[in-house]
């Protein structure tokens, strides 16, 4: 199971609307960041060992896209922190978490 990173606002706002038919997750990831490289590898051990299967997930890299970063904050009012990962059904929070929290064990017990 792979990951799309979104690049745009194209891109976040169709994610975004897509949530109302398929959950989503959405990591966000800090490129400078020693926790956040921790997390992203968190989330790439999810991802590469049976993940759900209905859901969508993606990436977003902060300081390179850092206006969509900020979109996504609006649009889901969660603050945003990064890393940061959050679990989207029908445009709304399910779960979300940041930091050392982002673990592999955490987002399976979420989303399995």
């Amino acid at each position: 199971m792979n990951y799309t990173e979104i690049t745009s606002a194209e891109q976040w706002e169709a994610a975004f609307e897509k949530t109302n038919e398929r959950p989503l997750v959405v990591f966000k990831h800090s490129t400078t960041c020693p926790v956040s490289a921790n997390a992203y590898r968190e989330f790439k051990s999810y991802l590469e060992d049976k993940p759900r299967q209905d859901v969508d997930y993606m990436l977003v890299k902060v300081i390179e896209s850092r206006p969509i970063s900020l979109q996504i904050a609006d649009d889901t009012n969660i603050k945003h922190e990064s890393p940061q990962i959050m679990f989207l059904d029908k445009k709304a929070k399910v779960w979300s978490a940041t930091h050392w929290a982002v673990t592999k064990e955490h987002i399976t017990a979420v989303l399995d």
